[in-house]
């Protein structure tokens, strides 16, 4: 009798856990696939636009410490009358960007969002994101540059100042 209650109670226990592993990956698949969703949108604006709306893009999906970032960029410009950018459209990590390449979208194994240019590099994008309702909202909170973790915004808190 001890050994039938006692299955059945890690047969409940595991029922549960299997549950809330279940929604916990639900909730996870969904939050990966708005930060995707963020970022494809953010190139598809950028596309249309071909480039004209950089670092505007960027900064309309930013988080306010990535926009802080960056307006300290244009304030070091305003005052030094010269430029402490990366040099580079980070978005498409090219000087001269081809808008018509192709690009792959995928999720890190550090919740990162990757794009993979078709010229060979890879950008990252650090995501936070937040329920509105029944909604996922997203925002860049940074740019990884390269596979050492070289980061846009510190980049910048470093070089604006």
């Amino acid at each position: 009798m001890q050994k039938t209650i006692f299955s059945i109670m890690m047969l409940i226990i595991g029922f549960f856990a299997m549950s809330a592993t279940a929604n916990l990956t639900e909730a996870l698949q969904t939050t990966f696939a708005m930060k995707v969703t963020t970022i494809a949108d953010m190139y598809q604006q950028d596309i249309d636009n071909q480039g004209q709306d950089y670092p505007v893009v960027l900064h309309q999906y930013g988080s306010q410490e990535l926009k802080a970032a960056m307006e300290l960029e244009r304030d070091y410009f305003d005052r030094e009358q010269m430029s402490c950018h990366i040099g580079y459209d980070v978005l498409w990590s090219s000087q001269d960007p081809d808008y018509e390449q192709d690009k792959q979208f995928a999720v890190t194994e550090q919740g990162l969002v990757q794009v993979s240019l078709a010229q060979g590099d890879d950008v990252y994008y650090e995501l936070s994101c937040k329920s509105v309702g029944h909604d996922v909202a997203c925002q860049v909170t940074d740019v990884i540059l390269d596979k050492d973790g070289k980061s846009l915004r510190e980049y910048l808190l470093e070089h604006c100042r």
